[in-house]
């Protein structure tokens, strides 16, 4: 075997191998326009129409492809010796003329026909934990020695799989069936505009799911899913192994569920794909989180926090010790404001350490800890180790358990800032949460030192928004919702706080059938409703003594706490969302 720096003398800013070989003498300008004719009417390759004209050998191919992509080449010797691995079916190798050349420690170098298949180099780079290196052959010789190392002699050998060839193979054939599907071009080119769509529309998960007699493929949007074209039921089981291949999980298992990463380029643009499979009723149903990040944003301004919510927001940041809940369902961006608020205070002299499953966002400055219960690094384990670095700044992923909180609140008792999320419905809850934990209310009271309650809503499309008067039910409908969080306000009051009738305000609506802009939904984008309760000397004494959510949410209101309620009502006058979409995302009852 031997490698070596292509020599033609030519410029690598063509592009076209075409240019290459007319450039390098190998074909004439007849000849070229005799290939581009049969291209016209067969529509394959140029290179593979030269050769098959007798044009040019393949090695002449072989060479403008090096130069065009800026690749060694392989060339054949004999007494070579070449791997056999197990990851990648014999058919496959032999369909996309593929061979694997040498392994030496992390690198695994192939020797390809066709550098040109971009889909071919995914999955090449895909199947393998290890860093792969390409080169550039010819068809015949890689054919030869494919045949060479993974010969066949008898029909009922065993196969580089380990299962014997002839025989009714039962579940084992179905796998290798299976994965030599998931390896075609369609299958890869079927998940790769999957991939590419649900990036393209701004997607956050996309759902897959099988049932007795049809498939599903939905988004979520904004926040909402919605239903696309989804693959065939003869290849979801395909597709499936496909992603299955890509998150390097195993193929075979589909009796549990499975949860990988997939590193990817999609549409020029960085994304990580955190991969989730369960099995159901039918088949397994896969969710894939889409983590773009080009496209996230960290300026808390820009995530639609209102002036004054963020103002006491940053104020509470800046203390030296305590801890700062987020609270909210999931989806609702706790993890992204808290990447907001770290971002801000990055600074040489001040440390900060995170314990977060997964990690979502790579944050300069900041030291991150992935959680790993497989080794036994859970929450609790992990924030125990990182005292011993006298970090200044820590940030818990999420307060799950009583041990997670318990060491949460020591470390803010001993002159910690700690920053966490928790699963409530608003932020007065918090303290209920804690306590059926098993944490003591004094203790509570002595650490927790503010919470911020969010929701994300759908902000209006501003090309397409309609503006209209609010008829009285809408009116209603707000007044009604405001007693949730404030029983004792008088109806008059809380009129004067907004509009008492239609006349006095115009809102904005969502357009029935949208604009091309908002994909045809009326809504583009989201943004944060919020509420951040300070915890004052008067709600200390109401956690000392076990007050009810509701009682500690009224004393909050009293001094001065804009509910989520009130704050999205300020959203909807201001014409950036509509109170549908309040409804749908703040309703609490």
């Amino acid at each position: 075997m031997i490698e070596h720096s292509n020599t033609l003398a030519v410029s690598k800013s063509k592009k076209s191998i075409c240019e290459i070989l007319r450039l390098s003498n190998k074909i004439s300008r007849l000849d070229l326009e005799r290939g581009l004719e049969v291209q016209k009417k067969s529509g394959q390759k140029i290179g593979r129409i030269l050769i098959d004209l007798g044009i040019i050998p393949e090695e002449d191919l072989r060479d403008a492809l090096g130069v065009l992509f800026d690749m060694p080449i392989w060339e054949k010797k004999d007494g070579d010796e070449y791997p056999v691995i197990d990851f990648l079916p014999v058919n496959f190798m032999l369909t996309n003329k593929v061979l694997p050349v040498k392994v030496v420690e992390n690198v695994l170098t192939y020797a390809i026909a066709d550098p040109q298949d971009n889909y071919l180099l995914e999955i090449l780079r895909s199947s393998t934990d290890k860093q792969v290196n390409i080169l550039v052959g010819t068809e015949k010789e890689i054919t030869f020695a494919l045949d060479t190392v993974y010969k066949v002699d008898e029909e009922n050998e065993e196969d580089d799989f380990g299962n014997l060839r002839g025989g009714g193979g039962g579940l084992d054939d179905d796998i290798e069936h299976l994965r030599d599907m998931a390896s075609e071009a369609p299958v890869i080119r079927l998940v790769s505009s999957i991939l590419t769509t649900a990036v393209e529309l701004g997607t956050s998960d996309i759902h897959m799911e099988i049932f007795e007699k049809k498939t599903s493929l939905r988004y979520r949007i904004d926040g909402v899913l919605r239903d696309y074209p989804p693959p065939s039921s003869d290849l979801y089981a395909a597709v499936v192994s496909r992603l299955k291949i890509m998150a390097k999980l195993n193929i075979a298992e589909k009796r549990l569920p499975q949860d990988g990463r997939i590193l990817l380029k999609v549409a020029g643009k960085e994304i990580d794909l955190r991969v989730s499979i369960i099995p159901m009723n039918f088949g397994e149903g896969v969710v894939l989180r889409i983590l773009d990040r080009s496209s996230i944003s960290l300026d808390l301004e820009s995530l639609g926090f209102s002036g004054h919510i963020l103002k006491d927001f940053r104020e509470m940041s800046n203390r030296s010790n305590g801890i700062i809940l987020v609270t909210g369902p999931t989806g609702s961006g706790k993890t992204t404001t808290l990447y907001g608020i770290l971002k801000e205070k990055v600074s040489p002299d001040v440390k900060i350490i995170t314990v977060e499953d997964p990690i979502e966002y790579g944050l300069e400055g900041v030291n991150q800890i992935q959680v790993n219960a497989q080794i036994k690094l859970t929450f609790a384990a992990g924030l125990r180790s990182i005292l011993r670095h006298d970090p200044d700044v820590i940030l818990i992923g999420e307060i799950r358990d009583k041990e997670t909180a318990a060491i949460a609140i020591q470390s803010a008792l001993t002159g910690h800032l700690v920053f966490s999320t928790l699963h409530t419905n608003d932020a007065a809850s918090s303290f209920t949460r804690l306590m059926d934990m098993g944490i003591e209310n004094y203790l509570i009271s002595s650490s927790v030192i503010g919470v911020l309650a969010q929701r994300l809503v759908r902000k209006l499309c501003r090309t397409c928004r309609e503006e209209y008067k609010p008829e009285s039910d809408v009116l209603a409908q707000i007044n009604e919702h405001m007693d949730m969080f404030d029983e004792h306000t008088s109806i008059e009051k809380k009129k004067s706080c907004f509009f008492a009738s239609a006349d006095d305000i115009m809102l904005y609506r969502a357009r029935e059938k949208g604009c091309k802009l908002c994909s045809f939904s009326g809504y583009k984008g989201r943004m944060c409703i919020s509420e951040f309760l300070v915890v004052d000397n008067k709600i200390r004494e109401l956690i000392n003594g076990k007050a009810d959510s509701s009682v500690i949410a009224e004393e909050a209101v009293n001094n001065g706490t804009t509910t989520l309620w009130r704050n999205g009502i300020e959203k909807v006058v201001q014409g950036l969302t509509t109170i549908d979409e309040l409804i749908r995302v703040a309703d609490t009852e």
